[in-house]
């Protein structure tokens, strides 16, 4: 039988999930959420029709803690990083936790955050890096904290994303449909052998008997903003280089790029088929739509918080990754 989530008592009563958690966290009602005796009594009927019992580690963060824990993302411009957010802030939510968002726009700034020395106020983390290391942090956590993303930290529980397996997937699917000349675009620490999305790159042309031709990879500002991917098109079409395909590092990138390649009157995807990666919202609504890699953001999500109350409830069991497999979701920028 599936577990009662925070969120059916929250539609059996009619109320939102805010006022449900505030509810059966028993928090005094001068708190910032102001709830009616009818609704407590609606809360608790419901949470008593359907058997909610709350994980041990809301209960313990009740009794004893902030109850909060901290959601760290490097910024809000980059659509993946605003859903990501979204979802573990209702993951958490469904498990009676509440949250706080915090930026990271450099290096430091993360590892005071993951160190504990700028979130003394919350009793864990899950963390979407761009800088984390074991090296960079010289120590251990000082909160129970979860990695989401980005390339496993020594030492912390890491929930990994498919990069590797889902680039190789959307480049090999551009192969498939009869393309040959495939850029990769935007990622300004190319040829990387390190970046699992460019392994994927390579690994799928050398399935198809390819080599990876220097002049098809092609550097943007950084690999976060439509604007990097608008420029790198824009000089990838003005070198003159023969393409029929390119394959973006995220869904940023791709939709400047695919801006880019209209603006010089160019097809999408007769002329050139073109690929995102993370399945963004925006990549749906696109002229034409994007085909991007969905790399499980909802599964990486309960996962990384599975991990996370595992820590709070007081394991102390070596760290561990996990996955979520990737899709490719097919869509008319690649098909013709």
């Amino acid at each position: 039988m599936a577990r009662v989530r925070l969120a059916d008592v929250a539609a059996r009563a009619r109320v939102s999930t805010a006022t449900a958690s505030h509810v059966l966290r028993g928090a005094r009602s001068g708190g910032t959420i102001r709830v009616s005796e009818a609704t407590r009594a609606a809360v608790r009927q419901a949470a008593d029709e359907l058997g909610y019992v709350p994980s041990a580690a809301a209960r313990g963060l009740a009794a004893g803690s902030s109850g909060r824990i901290a959601i760290m993302v490097p910024y809000l411009y980059n659509p993946y990083f605003a859903y990501m957010a979204q979802t573990l802030i209702l993951a958490l939510e469904e498990r009676g936790m509440t949250t706080t968002l915090r930026l990271a726009h450099d290096a430091e700034a993360e590892r005071d955050a993951v160190l504990g020395r700028t979130t003394r106020d919350v009793d864990g983390m899950l963390v979407c890096p761009h800088f984390l290391s074991a090296e960079m942090l010289g120590e251990a956590p000082g909160l129970p904290v979860v990695q989401v993303g980005s390339a496993p930290t020594e030492g912390i529980d890491c929930v990994v994303m498919g990069e590797e397996e889902g680039m190789r997937a959307a480049v090999r699917h551009v192969l498939e449909q009869g393309r040959r000349r495939v850029a990769y675009v935007a990622d300004p620490w190319i040829p990387d052998p390190g970046s699992p999305r460019f392994t994927g790159y390579r690994t799928a042309l050398a399935e198809f008997g390819l080599d990876v031709d220097p002049d098809l990879l092609i550097e943007g500002a950084d690999w976060d903003r439509r604007g990097s991917g608008l420029d790198a098109m824009v000089g990838l079409l003005r070198s003159g280089t023969r393409f029929d395909a390119a394959v973006c590092v995220n869904d940023a990138v791709a939709v400047g790029a695919l801006r880019a390649i209209s603006r010089a009157g160019l097809r999408v995807p007769e002329d050139v088929a073109i690929t995102g990666f993370d399945d963004t919202v925006e990549v749906a609504f696109t002229s034409p739509p994007l085909t991007s890699v969905d790399p499980g953001v909802q599964q990486m999500a309960e996962l990384a918080v599975e991990l996370l109350v595992a820590r709070l409830e007081g394991s102390t069991a070596p760290a561990v990754r996990v996955s979520a497999p990737p899709r490719l979701i097919v869509r008319a920028s690649t098909l013709g």
